[in-house]
């Protein structure tokens, strides 16, 4: 028992085995984990936009919330009945001008993309699309299970919104019984990672709009077609830090060549490029500070290594859990997001 009470006392040691434990738990639910992250991001998101609409509307968060969740729902049914077959058949299109490239000798090319092209059919370009395509129909099958998981974590963000203060009520006992210790380190890992997710992921999510919208006016003006399909791929992937903008310089590349030749690609360079340096140099430094920054260099190790052990998640969360570490090691602090209200605090 004595032992039992110089752990309890012994704060540092108390939350390393609290932390392990956690992580132990998610890697024992890791075929949930979709779902759970998920649900954790509709539900941060959510909250976020209930407190900017109630600075200037003041309603009852019950009617609130049901009036943004039957929003989104209208306007997901609005967007597969109505613009989800046009986004398929210009996806469609996209994938032809690229297969194009490669089948087709570019006529009127310089001898530079004449060698690129050569080199892709030595290296079996197309087998290696099929061989991709194969790989992507195999994700295609598994498209219950992931609709089920963002249905499941809409419903529950969406319960949890709706009785927000009723389940922090509850959630609070947890902190008073015979383990409150134990929940009590659980809170403040919770609160701790909230913090940090909210910082990087609320901000990457503004730098991705702004970084859409720069291209997709771009590309409109350069008379590029499909831009709904453009606009959806470079969205997705500018959530993904400083990476984001580099890879979707290759399709840009390919469609700028098949459209309008070697010029049209020197210009989404130039976009690619001016848009990246506005990111890194205006965007990431106004929305993170210079507390939340991280080097070009390191962020690229944590989404290789990242991506490399967590997949696709490893990409979104690779960052954030990389600032929560540091956060917790107290290597570099993050400036906090806005507290909470005292009644909603767990």
């Amino acid at each position: 028992m004595a032992f039992y009470n110089k752990f309890i006392e012994n704060v540092k040691l108390r939350r390393i085995v609290v932390l392990f434990l956690v992580l132990a738990a998610l890697y024992l639910v890791r075929h949930m984990i979709t779902m759970i992250f998920l649900t954790f991001i509709f539900t941060f998101l959510g909250y976020k936009f209930e407190q900017k609409i109630k600075k200037y509307i003041k309603i009852p968060p019950v009617i609130l919330t049901t009036l943004i969740y039957s929003f989104i729902l209208a306007a997901v049914y609005f967007a597969l009945t109505r613009y989800v077959p046009v986004l398929v058949n210009q996806s469609v299109q996209m994938v032809t001008s690229l297969v194009d490239f490669y089948e087709q000798e570019p006529k009127n090319a310089d001898s530079f993309f004449r060698f690129i092209h050569n080199s892709m059919q030595q290296f079996d370009i197309l087998d290696n699309l099929q061989n991709g395509a194969t790989l992507i129909l195999s994700y295609v099958q598994n498209f219950g299970k992931i609709a089920f998981a963002v249905v499941m974590s809409f419903i529950l963000s969406f319960f949890f919104l709706i009785e927000e203060q009723r389940t922090v009520q509850f959630s609070r006992l947890f902190l008073k019984g015979e383990l409150s210790w134990f929940f009590q380190d659980v809170h403040y890992f919770m609160r701790k990672f909230a913090d940090t997710f909210g910082v990087v992921i609320e901000a990457q999510f503004i730098i991705a709009l702004v970084n859409t919208f720069l291209t997709t006016l771009s590309l409109f003006f350069l008379g590029f077609t499909q831009l709904p399909s453009l606009a959806i791929m470079v969205f997705i992937l500018s959530l993904i830090p400083v990476a984001g903008v580099i890879i979707s310089l290759i399709p840009l590349s390919f469609i700028a060549y098949s459209q309008g030749g070697i010029h049209d690609v020197i210009m989404i360079v130039i976009i690619v490029i001016v848009i990246h340096l506005i990111e890194s140099y205006l965007l990431n430094p106004k929305l993170m500070s210079s507390k939340t920054e991280l080097p070009i260099f390191y962020t690229f190790v944590i989404l290789l290594f990242s991506e490399h052990y967590f997949g696709v998640w490893g990409l979104v969360m690779g960052v954030p859990v990389f600032v929560f570490i540091l956060d917790l090691l107290k290597v570099k602090s993050i400036s906090r997001v806005k507290k909470l209200p005292k009644k909603t605090e767990s």
